[in-house]
């Protein structure tokens, strides 16, 4: 794992090259931020889950395999960013029930109350894959 930098304190950034072997280890690291930002665990199993899908996905779909991963707090909610190498768009549509796999960025979106991606003009080979996660459930707080 490389820390790229350390800038404010909002925000979280890491260059890497995404293994299989190493998602357990970005998913450790983002949850230790979301709970030194006071995120409920809640909020730190959904973002574990999320980092767990958009690695996944750069590991099966993207040739090579460098990408940033990003964290960015805004008031109450966290924007977790994956910046990889491949224009793709990823696809997200009615998963196949019986299949063995395809339903995880689906399921991500059933879940947060964003998630999106968007590619870089044609030619720069980039694109970034993000979801949003509150910090609190919002219910719990109200208690």
């Amino acid at each position: 794992m490389q820390v790229t930098e350390r800038i404010p304190s909002g925000i979280r950034s890491w260059s890497f090259t995404a293994r299989a072997d190493e998602i357990p280890t970005w998913r450790h690291a983002v949850a230790g931020v979301l709970r030194g930002w006071r995120a409920d665990e809640k909020a730190v199993e959904l973002a574990a889950f999320g980092i767990s899908e958009l690695l996944s996905n750069v590991i099966k779909h993207v040739r090579d395999r460098r990408c940033c991963l990003c964290l960015v707090r805004t008031g109450e909610q966290v924007y977790i960013q994956l910046f990889d190498r491949s224009p793709a768009p990823p696809v997200l549509g009615e998963p196949a029930w019986d299949a063995e796999s395809g339903r995880g960025l689906w399921l991500l979106r059933e879940m947060c109350p964003q998630v999106g991606w968007q590619t870089a003009p044609p030619g720069l080979g980039v694109k970034c894959v993000w979801f949003t996660c509150p910090l609190t459930n919002e219910k719990e707080v109200e208690r």
